[in-house]
């Protein structure tokens, strides 16, 4: 039964009570329907109780159970009444208030395309969005929602991507240019031809980890647990006090009444839910609630160079092959080898190929080694494509960003890259540092120069390079300074960013391998969002600690005052209900955040 539904028939219950009481001035009968109701309940959570307890937490449950067959006991079973009807009314506002908080995400779910118009011989089909192959052409008609990524065919295009990358101001591309699923199409039809399977798109893939963010809420429900073992023994010594002070029995009542421990089980999965809500709307989107605690507490940062630190965006700067063997022969090896990969150095060298071009040539097999490079066969021959010691390259040179190459174990030349560091690179790290982070570590596989190079440019002091991913990995298990963040974004980086604390993927477009791994997804390929994210995760739990902490306090206040007996237990029943409301509302403070943030 779902939480309104119980509402509804407590209200039933309510009001079969009233009538009792006093329409046919039958208060047996109000009382006997007041007591097994009050009675179902706390057996009811007397279970689910037991059921927490055998997974080795701790709940505040006991109190409610303890308040509700007190109050009935004593004869107060209006009280008991109230206390039902907050406890119900009290998960219904919270299931209100998830929905409340929850709606960035549920809104970008909305908006998920189900068909696309098919072009085909020149009439428009609708399809599914599984039945449309790679190279259709699709018509996309005005405000609508580009189904599937693909590569525009009409001149220009205006497009909205605020829902995907964040950025609000409108997209001008021309034709040829790549086109994002999610993005909205402007006030014009337009036409793309797709490039990807439907399932592979950017959209989807956003869908996809908005979904699970959505669906892993359990994990962080119940933050007022820690304070609840503390907390069910101040009121029962309160009430044991009273009691013993005052030899009236109703005393236990009216202080366990004002301890009902609402407002703690409300609170923090209200706030920590609203900041969720708050990253889908800033552009990223966390996976799993308690990353927000662990991020909100990291003081340790481990970033991978390329595409993270540096801006992605690297080049081919030069073909170098040796005496006998020719620029394009070299390139054409190369191509062959690297045009299937995702690599951010293949991209590169795949698009200067066919820029100036290039054709690839039979490739016979194809094998990836992790962290040193990529062998093929071409023409019987074995080709290594990759770090210097792994094919063989001679010592003493003196490339910053290389692919070395060598056929039939002899080396043949490299390919060289060069890459550009992010504007807002040194910013970020500053700013990490302003907010606490004494460790901030580069890990790379590039050599000692250009790790070296690029950290003394973003003011990172500890480097370590010519890393392979197992290597990554035993650096931050090592990390003496816990939770720990890891920031990527390549296939390679996947490992690390599962290892982590905490793992930042970059660039979700780009990599699915590192997105599906990462507890954080970056939607908009911008390196200052880490730091927005901290910023956001430390308002959420603050505010979520804070709201637990108010309930506390002001539940305290009442239980002294009640065991002198100046707060009848009715009257308590009702201040738990206002108790309620402040800390629901508080904790929705974490949808915005504080002024300064």
């Amino acid at each position: 039964m779902k939480n309104w539904q119980k509402l509804v028939l407590v209200f039933f219950i309510a009001a079969a009570s009233l009538l009792a009481q006093f329409a046919f001035n039958a208060p047996q009968i109000a009382r006997f329907i007041i007591t097994i109701a009050g009675g179902i309940l706390a057996l009811s959570m007397f279970i689910e109780m037991i059921k927490t307890l055998r997974k080795g937490n701790y709940g505040v449950d006991l109190l409610a159970i303890t308040a509700i067959i007190a109050t009935l006991l004593v004869g107060e079973y209006w009280a008991s009444l109230i206390i039902i009807l907050m406890l119900v009314g009290g998960e219904t506002l919270e299931d209100y208030a998830a929905g409340r908080a929850n709606r960035e995400l549920s809104a970008l779910l909305k908006k998920t395309p189900e068909i696309a118009h098919v072009v085909r011989e020149g009439k428009v089909i609708d399809m599914e969005l599984d039945d449309v192959e790679i190279g259709a052409h699709l018509l996309i008609k005005p405000m609508e929602v580009i189904p599937i990524d693909g590569v525009l065919l009409s001149e220009a295009a205006l497009l909205d991507e605020s829902s995907i990358t964040g950025e609000a101001k409108p997209m001008e591309l021309q034709k040829g240019d790549e086109v994002l699923s999610g993005a909205i199409n402007g006030s014009s039809s337009i036409e793309i031809q797709t490039s990807v399977a439907a399932s592979e798109s950017q959209f989807q893939k956003i869908v996809a980890l908005v979904r699970e963010a959505a669906e892993t809420p359990a994990n962080f429900v119940r933050l007022a647990d820690r304070y609840a073992v503390p907390f069910t023994i101040m009121a029962y010594i309160i009430a044991a006090v009273a009691y013993f002070v005052s030899g009236d029995p109703v005393r236990i009542a009216e202080v366990l009444v004002v301890a009902s421990p609402c407002p703690l089980i409300l609170a923090a999965p209200i706030a920590f839910v609203s900041g969720m809500s708050r990253s889908s709307k800033n552009g990223f989107l966390i996976k799993n609630g308690t990353i927000i605690e662990k991020l909100a507490t990291a003081k340790a940062i481990f970033f991978d160079k390329t595409g993270t630190i540096t801006d992605g965006k690297i080049e081919v700067d030069e073909v170098v092959p040796v005496e006998g063997v020719s620029r394009e022969e070299l390139l054409e090896i190369v191509y062959t080898i690297e045009r299937s990969s995702n690599h951010i150095l293949a991209k590169a060298v795949s698009s200067y190929a066919e820029s100036h071009g290039v054709h690839a040539l039979e490739l016979e097999s194809l094998n990836e080694v992790a962290g040193l490079g990529v062998t093929g066969q071409i023409k019987d021959q074995l080709i290594k494509i990759g770090r210097a010691n792994f094919v063989g390259a001679p010592e003493g040179l003196d490339f910053e960003t290389a692919f070395y190459v060598s056929r039939a174990s002899q080396y043949i030349g490299a390919v060289t890259f060069s890459d550009s560091l992010r504007k807002n690179a040194p910013a970020v790290i500053k700013d990490l540092r302003q907010a606490g982070f004494d460790h901030i570590t580069m890990l790379t596989g590039d050599n000692a120069r250009v790790a070296n190079k690029i950290a003394a440019q973003v003011g990172i002091t500890e480097v370590y390079s010519s890393m392979l991913p197992e290597e990554k990995l035993a650096k931050i298990e090592a990390s003496s300074v816990h939770p720990t963040i890891m920031v990527g974004d390549g296939v390679n980086d996947a490992p690390a960013l599962t290892l982590s604390d905490v793992g930042i993927s970059i660039g979700t477009g780009n990599n699915t391998v590192a997105s599906e791994a990462a507890d954080i997804v970056l939607l908009k390929n911008d390196l200052s969002s880490v730091v927005k994210a901290v910023h956001i995760s430390r308002d959420t739990l603050k505010i979520a600690k804070q709201s637990v902490l108010i309930g506390i306090i002001i539940c305290v206040i009442l239980m002294l005052i009640a065991a002198t007996g100046l707060i009848p237990a009715i009257v308590g029943a009702l201040f738990q209900e206002l108790i309620d409301v402040v800390s629901i509302l508080y904790a929705l403070r974490a949808l915005k955040g504080f002024k300064n943030k």
